[in-house]
């Protein structure tokens, strides 16, 4: 199965709601630019219908080295999670 590429979703977009495919390439890119903003700034950012973007903590853990087996403390850190909706799981799965 091939994934869509961006040119393929802008296509796409603009031949089934009749906008001009710039257009649709300008609304997708401030909506990136959005969501990345406002997960820095508040934590989440949620796509209605699709699922959320997660902005959360991971705590210093423990680790082994698979080349040598050692034992390494691999630090915390701060990772970006998306959780999917509800409603996306159903209608795809």
């Amino acid at each position: 199965m091939a994934k869509m590429t961006k040119a393929q979703i802008l296509a796409s977009l603009a031949e089934t709601s009749n906008v001009a495919k710039k257009d649709v390439a300008t609304i997708m890119d401030k909506m990136v630019e959005l969501a990345y903003t406002e997960v820095k700034k508040s934590g989440e950012f949620t796509v209605p219908g699709i699922g959320k973007l997660v902005k959360m903590n991971r705590k210093a853990r423990t680790g082994r080295n698979p080349a040598t087996g050692a034992t390494i403390q691999i630090p915390a850190k701060t990772v970006v999670k998306f959780r999917v909706a509800k409603a996306a799981k159903e209608a795809v799965l």
